[in-house]
């Protein structure tokens, strides 16, 4: 790292492109849950595509590796950098332009520095509904969730950022740029190149901007809170809603009970909407760009037959905005609650939505055989098949040790998803955290096939190493 280095990089990105001091740069080198500590030689923070091309040239050119970044908000380590000191932090926060919307066309171009939640409010400004929405949208930055492929609570009805993606701006490991921002919902014109950049935690490339599909912007929501008569019965009021309601249930999600009371007792805000307490609850929503009132009727019918047919043994309807984020805070601070009642070992996992009662079964049955008192908390998008199998450490146990027994953990509960076809990561990613989970449970194929992907483009290995493979 020359001097000369040093000002041809500042002379790209200008004074406040270039951060170098050791204390500036350290919101940048850890990752959100403090279990990745990075170093870096600098922080690069290019403000356009021209910017971001040059500084990739030049970091080829010297043969330095660069770790990009958005939001740094990701589970899985993919944003940091290693320890050794010789990578490169490339920021993309100072690409924060909404480049235009196209209401007719349902499209909005974007930097991808953009935060999410300016994503969507840009886009409900014009009158549409960007509908990507998950827990950290005031800071995570759109080219991350492009680049980890997130998930979210309206997957069900709205499918992962790569269903919501047209098309891409890219900066290649070589510094040439892929200009491939369309605005077509139809191009069949060979290899649709965006899917390897999408979920490829820029290891093959940097994302920086996107065109977006967005949807007409819902009239009326209504949010319900069920408490169901057992686990079998959320896939019968799941299949209900969606065949009763043509389609319109926007969010499905699963919280147990242990979720509730852990929250009750030490989240401020969360309260419990029964009087009696239940197994498992089911939070519905439903959502229509229709303003005819007719939605709360729809609810208030399915409810009522979910009800009769023993499916749901009480229930809650949202009659204001402040009730319907009561409802919301409880599924939402299930995270924060685990987090103040000690350790927790998160698992982020998929199988097919028919089969989620039974891998709840088989799993908590595992653990706690394993590690008697544990307490397992699967909870989330049980609508699209996603649960958060979150174990948190038995009462009165010592943290670490329990958290020392995180990888023991993770090979009973991902040997069961494999098991069931699923997937050892439903919406987080692999990054640095589950990549010695990916060798062990992909098809040595399909190890070979990204392998050789990620050659083909990023020969010198520059581009995010040690993220996925």
């Amino acid at each position: 790292m020359t001097d000369e280095f040093l000002s041809r990089i500042a002379a790209i990105v200008g004074p406040n492109g270039l951060i170098t001091e050791p204390a500036a740069m350290t919101p940048y080198l850890e990752e959100e849950r403090g279990l990745f500590h990075g170093r870096a030689r600098m922080v690069v923070r290019p403000a356009s595509t021209a910017e971001t091309a040059e500084v990739v040239r030049l970091c080829a050119e010297a043969g330095l590796s660069i770790v990009p970044q958005g939001g740094n908000t990701g589970l899985c380590g993919g944003a940091a950098p290693d320890l050794s000191g010789d990578q490169v932090v490339l920021s993309l926060q100072r690409m924060n332009r909404v480049r235009a919307i196209d209401p007719l066309n349902f499209t909005i171009t974007v930097d991808a520095g953009v935060i999410l939640e300016s994503v969507q409010q840009a886009a409900d400004q014009a009158g549409c509904l960007f509908p990507l929405s998950l827990g950290a949208e005031g800071s995570c930055q759109i080219g991350g969730n492009i680049s980890t492929n997130a998930g979210g609570s309206g997957v069900l009805r709205y499918g992962n950022t790569r269903d919501l993606v047209l098309g891409l701006e890219v900066v290649l490991p070589d510094g040439r740029v892929w200009d491939g921002l369309k605005c077509l919902r139809k191009d069949n014109t060979g290899y649709d190149l965006k899917h390897l950049f999408i979920g490829g935690e820029g290891t093959l490339g940097i994302i920086t901007a996107a065109v977006l599909k967005l949807f007409p912007k819902p009239q009326e929501v209504e949010t319900g809170f069920c408490a169901l008569s057992d686990l079998d019965a959320a896939l019968a009021l799941l299949a209900r809603g969606r065949a009763a309601t043509g389609d319109q249930v926007t969010a499905f999600e699963l919280v147990p009970r242990i979720g509730l009371e852990l929250g009750c007792r030490l989240v401020p805000g969360v309260t419990d909407p029964f009087d009696g307490p239940h197994q498992w609850y089911a939070l519905i929503e439903l959502s229509s760009s229709r303003s005819d009132g007719s939605l709360k009727e729809t609810m208030e019918t399915l409810l009522g037959a979910a009800f009769e047919a023993g499916e749901v043994a009480d229930a809650v309807i949202a009659s204001s905005f402040d009730q319907r984020d009561a409802l919301w805070r409880i599924r939402e601070n299930i995270p924060e609650a685990q987090k103040r009642e000690g350790g927790s070992i998160k698992h982020d996992v998929s199988v097919p939505t028919s089969a989620v009662p039974q891998f709840i079964r088989r799993a908590t049955a595992a653990v706690e055989q394993a590690m008697p008192g544990v307490r397992a908390v699967p909870f989330g998008h049980l609508g699209d098949g996603n649960i958060h199998f979150n174990l948190t450490q038995p009462a009165g146990a010592d943290k670490q040790a329990f958290l020392g027994r995180w990888e023991e953990m993770n090979r009973i509960v991902h040997d069961i998803v494999v098991d069931m076809r699923g997937s050892i990561s439903a919406e987080h990613g692999i990054g640095q955290l589950k990549k010695g989970e990916l060798a062990h449970y992909k098809a040595p194929l399909e190890l070979e096939l990204m392998q050789r992907i990620k050659a083909a483009l990023d020969p010198q290995g520059i581009m995010n190493p040690g993220k996925i493979l």
